[in-house]
């Protein structure tokens, strides 16, 4: 599968990309990463990319022409592609939404800054406007970030374990050692049936916990 990320910020990405599982998903060539700077696509000798909101209002608005081109020269009509923009008043970003990403070729990101993006970029550009939460952020890369994190364990090689997918939705409380640690003054135990070696018992109690979060 193959991120294509627009950005006016293209080194922001380039710490959290090379760690860890994207960087090893990567390397298998499970996925593609490609930053693209905003700029590239201006019209002016400035590469500006932002202009003054009609109507009148405070900050600058990012135009959308640029981002049409860049689009334009990303999309591949082989390839089950979709374009997201991020917008706080986008649909809410979640674990179904990731997995059905996971099925696409190409997802192709595009990272707002400044007041806002011409709306005709929703309208027009983008299927699909995204939010990662009910706040405000300055641009669209930390959302562009948790999209690719959360859609790239889905894909097939990614992770080593498949039960990962649960884990991280916290769907059940995990512990490791030692057994007794001291906090607050007091001890803290793991449950006895976790240290039971019973694995029937220890997934019905799973089971249990997972109804109960």
């Amino acid at each position: 599968m193959k991120f294509d990320i627009i950005t006016i910020f293209p080194q922001i990405f380039d710490f959290y990309f090379s760690e860890s599982i994207i960087k090893r998903a990567r390397d298998k060539g499970l996925i593609k990463i490609k930053i693209h700077n905003l700029r590239d696509y201006a019209n002016n000798k400035y590469h500006r990319v932002d202009d003054s909101p009609y109507g009148g209002g405070p900050g600058m608005v990012m135009m959308a022409e640029p981002i049409y081109k860049a689009v334009l020269k990303l999309k591949t009509r082989k390839l089950k592609t979709k374009v997201i923009l991020f917008s706080a008043k986008g649909k809410k970003f979640d674990q179904k939404m990731a997995k059905s990403f996971s099925k696409l070729d190409k997802l192709i990101m595009i990272c707002g800054r400044y007041e806002g993006v011409d709306e005709r970029v929703a309208e027009y550009i983008a299927d699909e406007e995204i939010s990662v939460g009910d706040y405000i952020l300055t641009g669209g890369e930390i959302p562009a970030m948790i999209v690719v994190d959360a859609v790239i364990r889905f894909i097939p090689g990614v992770l080593g374990k498949h039960e990962s997918l649960e884990e991280i939705k916290g769907s059940y409380p995990v512990y490791t050692r030692p057994v007794s640690v001291i906090l607050n003054k007091k001890k803290r135990n793991v449950p006895l049936v976790l240290l039971s070696g019973d694995h029937k018992k220890i997934k019905e109690w799973r089971r249990k916990d997972k109804k109960r979060l």
